[in-house]
């Protein structure tokens, strides 16, 4: 953000003393407004395909350059739970339907991107049906699964942990 949204001022960094110490935050010199800059929430998923031999999707999204394979992620909408929008971003995006609840894997910060990164294991089945999206799917047996250093890589990580699979990972 380079303008103020209430009086169109440009947004300096200013420091002022908050939360107990010194704060250097963009701010508003005419009218005082404090852009936040706070990480958004972001869901991802394992999606373990129960009726594919418990291999995992992973996919391409269409705007991503190269060929690099990820986990199925989305943003979180107002109004909604962290589950309710992981089984929603898997609906939407595969046309997968849960077979159970989404287990939480974990929470992880994407600072690249100002991102927390809510991931769940959802077991799902059916015919996959990828949105515009996404350009392309692999399914792959856990144990085949290469795992990446930085952000929704941890998620697939600890899925893989959990079932006594020691991730590999690529740089």
């Amino acid at each position: 953000m380079k303008h103020c949204p209430d009086c169109a001022t440009e947004l300096a960094d200013i420091e002022l003393h908050e939360d107990g110490g010194p704060k250097t935050r963009r701010r508003c010199p005419a009218c005082g407004f404090t852009h936040w800059n706070n990480p958004t929430p972001v869901l991802a998923a394992v999606v373990e395909c129960v009726d594919q031999g418990g291999r995992l999707l992973l996919a391409r999204n269409a705007a991503w350059e190269g060929r690099f394979f990820g986990l199925i992620t989305g943003f979180m909408e107002a109004g909604e739970s962290p589950e309710d929008g992981i089984l929603r971003e898997v609906l939407e995006e595969t046309g997968l339907r849960p077979t159970a609840p989404p287990r939480l894997l974990g929470v992880w910060d994407f600072q690249k991107k100002n991102q927390l990164i809510v991931a769940y294991h959802v077991a799902a089945a059916g015919e996959v049906r990828l949105s515009p999206e996404l350009a392309e799917y692999k399914l792959l047996e856990p144990a085949k699964v290469r795992c990446w250093p930085q952000g929704t890589g941890q998620a697939l990580a600890t899925y893989l942990r959990q079932r006594g699979i020691e991730p590999q990972f690529f740089e």
